[in-house]
């Protein structure tokens, strides 16, 4: 999703093809070993395999909303956030979403203990309204779509907690038409056809 959210916003055109992982096309397989999602293959050849490296190659050539230049910090301060969210949150967003992938009959310690980073950018919100100013930069854009996927594991409990904050940022960052424009669904591609404009 974060992928999406910055070839949108920089105007970047490229063609989707959206994949089945279960039933990897050989084409995917070739361009990244890995077989995970999501890959750019840039014109000139060279293969982008992380979400966030797809996110500067985009926003590099064009970045008409500053999401490389936040207000607070720089690119430093977004990436030093982003690093915290992909490597002491997602795991534990991981374990919580997905429990019984990890052996486990619950995840809900796993939820408590993400919750108190969240806690942490609730205290951020409360001061502004995104975590490095007044306007979205990368860390948020990067970040909210795994808040999303935590709040909407278990809807009424994310809703009972004390962050108003948070709340408003989520609805700030994907309640608009950017989200619903780069989400919609897309028929599985086939090895040897043409991909879909995206955006489109």
């Amino acid at each position: 999703m974060r992928a999406r959210l910055a070839v949108a916003v920089s105007g970047a055109t490229c063609e989707l093809r959206e994949v089945v992982l279960r039933d990897k096309p050989p084409s995917l397989l070739a361009a990244s070993p890995k077989g995970t999602v999501p890959v750019l293959v840039d014109t000139d050849g060279r293969v982008i395999e992380q979400s966030l490296d797809i996110m500067l190659w985009a926003l590099r050539g064009h970045d008409p909303e500053g999401w490389l230049t936040p207000e607070r910090g720089g690119l430093p301060a977004a990436l030093a956030l982003i690093e915290r969210c992909d490597v002491g949150f997602k795991p534990l967003l991981d374990r919580y979403k997905y429990p019984q992938r990890f052996g486990l009959d619950t995840g809900a310690g796993y939820r408590d203990e993400a919750g108190r980073w969240l806690l942490e950018l609730e205290g951020t919100l409360r001061a502004a309204p995104f975590l490095l100013g007044r306007s979205p930069s990368l860390a948020d854009m990067a970040i909210a779509p795994f808040v999303r996927q935590f709040a909407h594991t278990d809807r009424d409990w994310f809703e009972a907690q004390d962050w108003p904050g948070l709340r408003a940022w989520l609805e700030a960052c994907l309640g608009g038409g950017l989200f619903d424009r780069v989400m919609g669904k897309h028929a599985p591609w086939r090895e040897g056809t043409r991909g879909e404009r995206f955006p489109g």
